[in-house]
Formats: structure tokens, sequence, C-alpha cells
């Protein structure tokens, strides 16, 4: 009965107290889920972009020397000097090599002796033609005084018509047997004569295709045996065989000047003229073949050497023919961001910008003084999406 006096007030529940507490827990799990979603969006994002943005596509050029005359060139072409008057100088006769007189390098003159072939049995070919045409010589003399005998014992019609004939035509017979003698005697002594590999014009070895004791056959048809002995080519018909374009042909015409570069010597010049323009293209290419002849070259002038060829508008005069060559760029390789000249390299399929300084210009080419060397390669025709650490693929 004592339980109908109690309070039970005080197990009441407030709502009030409820609603104050609740909120600002689940506040705070929603603002943590948030932030979560914002820093994996931004994570995926870059990722994305990574991964999945395509790169920009750019093409480089190579930082390289130019003279002043590249100002007034019209085109510029690649190639390689070679020599006009060249051969593979092999053997008529087939035989063992026993002397070889050249090594590379050496100068020759027209018809000079440089190999020899055995010649042993070419020899007693020789001899044996000889003996047989003095054993026909022997037989003309006795063919003759037989045929005067019997001329006269017909006359005093001591021998018959018959007698005289048959002593007629044994001399015929002779005579026919000492040319085809001294033929054979030809022949053999030719056969001796290319035993000898002689010079065809005068030269410079150019290699060494032989060595002594090595078969030589005019065509080789096995591995052991060797065709061309030497090569030799005329140092004095090198011309520089550049391929031109077929679109840019009509910029290109018979003694037109031109400045030759070698690329072993790229601080050197060579003035030359357009020499022949061969009448043919070449259909995989779409090109046809510049000559190009040099007015005057030295010793530094090599076959097979790569050379550039600059045809100009105009024969450099003597101040640009001598001064010294330019390191260079295209313009359009060049940008100015923040005050500097910049340009671009690629390293890891990613753009590295470099300082550079600049100085004349040459047409479309410009000086670098500083921050880039000869050989190095940048980005061409840079626009505003080139930035450092750009994502790029090179063309």
């Amino acid at each position: 009965m004592e339980n109908k006096h109690i309070d039970l007030s005080a197990l009441r529940i407030s709502r009030n107290q409820e609603q104050q507490d609740g909120p600002p827990q689940k506040t705070g799990t929603y603002i943590g889920i948030a932030v979560s979603i914002l820093v994996l969006g931004i994570a995926g994002f870059f990722l994305y972009q990574s991964l999945f943005t395509p790169a920009t596509e750019v093409t480089l050029t190579t930082v390289s020397w130019t003279s002043p005359s590249q100002s007034n060139a019209v085109l510029t072409a690649s190639g390689y000097v070679v020599a006009q008057r060249k051969a593979a100088v092999a053997s008529k006769g087939t035989g063992r090599l026993v002397y070889l007189g050249v090594v590379e390098g050496d100068r020759v003159k027209k018809n000079q002796i440089i190999a020899r072939l055995e010649d042993s049995d070419m020899r007693a070919s020789l001899d044996q033609a000889k003996a047989n045409l003095r054993i026909n010589e022997a037989d003309l003399k006795d063919a003759q005084q037989s045929l005067k005998r019997q001329k006269d014992l017909l006359e005093k019609e001591l021998a018959t018509q018959a007698d005289y004939d048959a002593a007629e035509a044994r001399q015929l017979r002779v005579i026919a047997n000492i040319e085809m003698a001294k033929a054979m005697v030809n022949g053999a002594e030719v056969s001796l004569e290319n035993t000898l590999i002689r010079a065809p014009f005068d030269g410079t070895v150019l290699a060494k295709n032989a060595d002594i004791g090595e078969m030589v056959v005019p065509m080789a048809a096995s591995v052991g045996s060797k065709s061309a002995v030497v090569t030799i080519a005329d140092m004095k018909s090198l011309q520089v065989e550049a391929d031109v374009s077929e679109s840019n042909i009509e910029n290109v015409k018979p003694d037109q000047p031109c400045e030759i570069t070698l690329d072993a010597y790229p601080e050197v010049r060579y003035q030359g003229y357009v020499a022949k323009i061969v009448p043919t293209a070449d259909r995989a290419k779409a090109t046809v073949m510049v000559k190009v002849a040099f007015k005057s070259y030295d010793n530094r002038v090599l076959p097979e050497m790569g050379a550039k060829v600059l045809y100009l508008t105009k024969v450099s005069d003597a101040a640009a023919s001598t001064e010294k060559p330019r390191l260079t760029i295209p313009a359009s390789a060049i940008v100015e961001r923040d005050g500097k000249k910049i340009a671009f390299r690629v390293i890891d399929n990613k753009v590295s910008s470099v300082t550079i300084s600049v100085g004349r210009t040459m047409g479309t080419l410009v000086e670098i003084t500083d921050g880039l060397t000869s050989g190095e390669k940048v980005i061409d025709k840079v626009d505003a999406s080139i930035t450092d650490g750009t994502k790029v693929k090179v063309l």
C-alpha cells in the first residue's frame, strides 16, 4: 500500500534532452563522410587524368649548327658522298692469289699491277703453244722446198701435175697450221696476262677484298672463293647524292649554287653546284636523286660520309662563306614566358622546360647562345598546351 505514495515523475524521459543530444552526433558523421568522398573524388580525378587523358602529340627538332647561308636557302636535303668513278677490281682469270701489292688507302696509277695470280700452268701452256709454232714453221720450210722441187721436175716433165698439186696443198696446210699456232700463242699470252690484276684508272684503294692464298675467280661461286680483289675509287670524282622530295624538286635547277656540310665536320662548309638531276624518281620514297658536285674540297671528304646540302638562291659572298656556323633551332620551338626564352625537351614522355639565351635570327632559325647543345632534341611548334610535366607523345 505504500507504493501508492511513490513519485514516478523521476522516471519520465525528457524529450527535449533527446532532441538536444542526438543531432550533433549524426551531423559530425555526415561531415566526415562528405570529406572522405571529396578526397576520393579528387584522387580519382587525378588518377583518371594520368591514366586515361590522351597525351599531346608533338614533333621534335634537332639543335644543329647552321651557316648564315641558310638565310637564302630554298631547300635542305641530306645525302652521302659518293665516288662517281668506283670499281671492284677483279681478275679475268681463275687461280690462287700469290701477290697483293696494295692496302687500304694506297694510291694507284692506271695499269699498275696491284695483284697477281698463280701462273705456272699458264706459262706451261704458252711454252707449249710456242713450241708448236716452231714445229709448224719448220714444216713450212720443208714444204716450200718440196714444192720448189716438184715445180722444177714438172717443168722438165720428170714429175706429174698431181705430184705438184700435192706439194702445193701440203704447203698451204702448213701455212694454215702456222696461223693456228700463232693464235694459240696469242691466247696463251692473254691467259697469262689475265693472271695480272691491274688498276683500271688512277685512284685510291678503299677496301681489300681478298688475301694471299685465296682462290680468285671471275664470278665467285663458293664461300672460299672471291671475285673482287680490291675496291678503288677516283677521289677526284666525289659528289653528294641527295634525295629531294618530288614536291620540292621544282626548287632545284642545273648549276644551282649549293653549300655542302659534312656530318663529321659540321663547322666546315664546302661550296658546290647541282651537277645532275637524275631523270627518274624513286616510287617507294617519292624522291628524285640530285648529284651535287664540289667546287673544291680537301682530304677530309671521304666516300660514304653523310652530308647536308643547302640549295641556295644565289652564290654566297666571301664573308658568308667564311663565317662560322651558329647553333640554331627553329623559331617555332621557342616561347617567351615570364620574360624568359624557353624551349622544351621530352624526358620519359613528359615535358621539361629549359631556359635559353638567343642571338641573331637567320630566316626561320634562331641562334642559341646558351642553354642547349648540338644534337639535343626539343619540341617544335610549341603552343599554350605545352607546359612542364605535360604528358606527350612524340610523332
